[in-house]
């Protein structure tokens, strides 16, 4: 029972992670309109690979909530039809949720991937809940977090049809973020919960605030950086894709307070760091926290002083959603070494 959990826990985190990826190659690539409806794309399962499957055409079957460009613009069928020789308005609704109708087959299959692994994703944390029910008499937060992580994952759909309805509002987005971040803490406390528990260590109490506030930092610095994205979002739409150099030429105040910040959060975790190998606390994923938090370091050096090389932003959000994840998982493992020291 425990090994079956504690695998479908595993896989489901991977695949929230992969979303996370794919989510930050579909910031990258300007992707996140591609599919311009919710939850199909362009009212088809599989969407389209060539642009004239969204032209209308005499004598051709739609199927009801397909979509077409017309005068750009997206028309919904509003029934099972097939056309005559001349168009007919009556059979086509024009959709409100907004205006924009553009079709780039890069940027719909791009989208198109974010959106099945999401899928895949809330799949394994269904089949995750089902087995929850195997802890409910012995351990009910078990199946209690396991069914929160469920409804997150409900949420964080509704909360991705919202931001493609708002066109890439930034607000939406840092929420959709910060969702998918609530998600990956939860699967990694049922993980660490569930699990094996660690022999008798050295007690790790003195250092949990300072773990809490290393992982605090490190939210602040996530939502700050998606301000920040979405400052170079409109720089690129005002000087182009290709002037790279110009587009934090003159950054706004946020980006200052999260490069100043970024050297705090460096002397926390190294402060952290000194501490654990002074007291030979075997906390080993202070190791995993250095690692992650250089790397972090040398992507935003790299955007900012070589011109965003490639794969650099994506890179830097996967980054540091990964450095959240490790930094919770050591704040469990001193809360947890702080309770079995009080009880024994």
């Amino acid at each position: 029972m425990q090994k079956n959990f504690l695998t479908t826990a595993k896989v489901a985190l991977l695949l929230v992670y992969l979303v996370i990826v794919a989510g930050a190659v579909v910031r990258m690539t300007g992707s996140g309109m591609g599919c311009p409806d919710w939850p199909k794309c362009f009212g088809y399962y599989i969407p389209p690979l060539e642009v004239e499957t969204l032209q209308w055409n005499p004598n051709r079957d739609f199927k009801k909530g397909q979509v077409i460009i017309v005068d750009e613009s997206l028309l919904v069928a509003t029934s099972d039809f097939t056309t005559a020789e001349q168009f007919n308005a009556a059979n086509w609704s024009r959709y409100t949720k907004h205006d924009y109708a553009l079709f780039n087959v890069w940027h719909t299959w791009i989208e198109y991937i974010n959106r099945l692994l999401g899928a895949l994703a809330g799949l394994a944390t269904l089949v995750l809940a089902l087995f929850s029910f195997r802890y409910l008499k012995k351990k009910p937060w078990v199946t209690l977090f396991s069914w929160l992580i469920v409804l997150g994952m409900g949420f964080q759909a509704w909360l991705g049809a919202t931001v493609v309805y708002s066109v890439l509002a930034p607000v939406r987005i840092t929420l959709h973020m910060l969702m998918a971040l609530a998600i990956v803490g939860l699967l990694i406390y049922l993980i660490k919960i569930v699990g094996p528990k660690t022999v008798r260590q050295p007690q790790a109490t003195s250092l949990k605030i300072w773990v809490g506030v290393s992982l605090a930092l490190t939210l602040v610095q996530i939502v700050l950086g998606t301000q920040v994205r979405q400052f170079v979002d409109d720089q690129i739409a005002l000087v182009g894709d290709t002037a790279k150099h110009l587009w934090l030429e003159q950054p706004h105040v946020q980006f200052f307070i999260h490069r100043s910040l970024s050297i705090l959060v460096l002397v926390t975790n190294g402060y952290l760091f000194w501490q654990i190998k002074r007291k030979n606390l075997r906390l080993k994923k202070i190791n995993w926290v250095m690692g992650i938090l250089l790397l972090e370091i040398a992507t935003g050096i790299a955007m900012y002083y070589v011109d965003f090389p490639f794969g650099s932003q994506p890179l830097h959000l996967v980054l540091a959603s990964l450095l959240f994840g490790v930094q919770f998982y050591l704040l469990l493992e001193v809360f947890e070494r702080e309770k079995r020291f009080k009880t024994s």
